[in-house]
């Protein structure tokens, strides 16, 4: 009996199921018409508080629009609303086919809020370059980093949004663009890469010998060319808080 009220109740809460609400009693009708309207209100407050630049983008009536959507289609699937916002980039996306800026917006806002939480991680500073073997040294990125593909200049349209810029003119890449997220210290970062930084990007996201990143670009470059980028890189990546202190070597 009470599998079946609960399952009534959460048919309301998602799809205000006509069939679920005349389940209960006639009096019980009012109070569901309020819980549903704090759950929605939740929900809407919850995308809302996490893509800002993608409400801004779109404008206020469009943005609840899709969020109403959203929220039709994927109601939480846990206590917690901490990871709700997961799926509203790819929402996005499909509901606005023709605007591909805010897809991608909101997949970048995703990526920011989700380093912004992310775990702890001492960064490696310039004193450690000394106390380092280089020849056998491992470099990991902190555990916040990621890489994003985009496909328009969404990460201008942000920036330009933040700081009450003149907005960019909306293009599409002619080859994605590679964007490095992170945190240093407490603010969440990112940065486009050139595919070259970005291939050595992901490898150090899962761990790669300073060697290999040294052996690559001197094959890429020659010798002095490739041991300037190499250092030149690593000064950078420093410079970010992008390495995790604990290089092995």
């Amino acid at each position: 009996m009470l599998g079946a009220l609960q399952t009534d109740f959460s048919d309301w809460l998602t799809c205000e199921s006509d069939d679920a609400a005349a389940r209960f009693a006639p009096d019980a009708q009012a109070g569901l018409a309020v819980y549903q309207n704090n759950y929605r209100a939740a929900l809407m407050a919850c995308l809302e508080e996490s893509f800002p630049r993608t409400a801004q983008w779109l404008g206020a009536a469009d943005f609840h629009a899709s969020a109403a959507r959203a929220i039709d289609a994927a109601p939480p699937d846990s206590w917690s609303l901490d990871h709700y916002a997961a799926t509203f980039p790819r929402s996005v996306a499909g509901q606005w086919p023709g605007n591909a800026v805010a897809g991608d917006l909101a997949t970048l806002e995703l990526a920011l809020s989700e380093a912004f939480v992310g775990p702890d991680a001492v960064p490696m500073d310039a004193d450690a370059l000394g106390r380092i073997d280089w020849d056998r040294a491992t470099l990991r990125a902190v555990p916040t980093a990621r890489l994003l593909t985009l496909q328009t200049n969404a990460p201008a349209i942000w920036s330009a949004l933040v700081s009450d810029a003149d907005d960019p003119m909306p293009e599409p890449k002619a080859q994605p663009a590679i964007i490095l997220i992170w945190r240093q210290e407490h603010v969440a970062c990112f940065r486009s890469l050139d595919p070259e930084e970005a291939e050595i990007v992901a490898l150090l996201i899962d761990g790669v010998r300073f060697a290999e990143i040294w052996k690559r670009l001197v094959l890429a470059h020659g010798e002095g060319p490739g041991i300037q980028t190499a250092g030149q890189w690593l000064g950078r990546w420093i410079a970010d808080g992008l390495l995790h202190q604990r290089a092995r070597g």
